[in-house]
């Protein structure tokens, strides 16, 4: 497995707060708006999974698989050409400071893990800088 890290992220709220609208996926509304469509398409989500279709990847899906309150959300893919594993980590510093560090791990082989090591960590960046902009 290789392991992408992103960078830690200041949010200004608690993390009761964050975790709570983290942990349900349909919140994911409100920031769908900050997602560039030209980078993920079709995306749907529930309270439990999202999907989208990322160019040339194709359909992932993403699925919850552990709540850890207020400190972690866990997330496998049940649809992707790769098996991803995805942590989304808070630890809550003072009042109204939490910070938001996510993990991904994936099962890359050889061959595909020069082309899609780079990526695979910008795309983990931009979601660490899109969750940390949610207005919670």
């Amino acid at each position: 497995m290789t392991e992408f890290v992103s960078g830690v992220k200041a949010i200004p709220f608690n993390d009761d707060r964050i975790f709570d609208m983290l942990s349900d996926l349909s919140n994911l509304d409100k920031a769908k708006d900050r997602i560039p469509e030209e980078k993920l398409k079709d995306f749907t989500f529930d309270s439990d999974s999202c999907s989208f279709i990322v160019e040339p990847a194709g359909k992932i899906t993403f699925q919850i698989v552990d709540r850890e309150p207020n400190k972690t959300i866990k997330l496998a893919t049940i649809n992707s050409p790769v098996p991803l594993h995805m942590w989304i980590q808070l630890k809550q510093v003072a009042e109204n400071d939490t910070r938001l560090k996510l993990t991904l791990r994936a099962d890359l082989n050889p061959f595909i893990k020069p082309i899609a090591s780079k990526p695979l960590q910008d795309a983990l960046d931009k979601i660490a800088a899109v969750l940390a902009a949610i207005p919670y």
